[in-house]
């Protein structure tokens, strides 16, 4: 695991993660006011994270329409 993430690669994709991933955590807490699961369980969470990406890309979507 430590080869591949201190690989030229996996320096890359590291460096990535912050411009793909960050941002839309960053949207879901702070404009949505969301800071903690509502639920407890891991398949509830993992129902619960999946509605809030799919609001988040609705939002995203009804952005780039209008």
């Amino acid at each position: 695991m430590r080869g591949n993430l201190t690989s030229e690669k996996g320096i890359e994709l590291r460096k990535q993660r912050n411009v793909d991933v960050e941002p839309v955590f960053g949207d879901i807490k702070w404009n949505h006011g969301y800071a903690r699961f509502k639920l407890r369980g891991k398949e509830k969470v993992n129902v619960e994270m999946g509605l809030l990406s799919i609001a988040h890309n609705l939002k995203k979507l009804s952005l780039t329409i209008n």
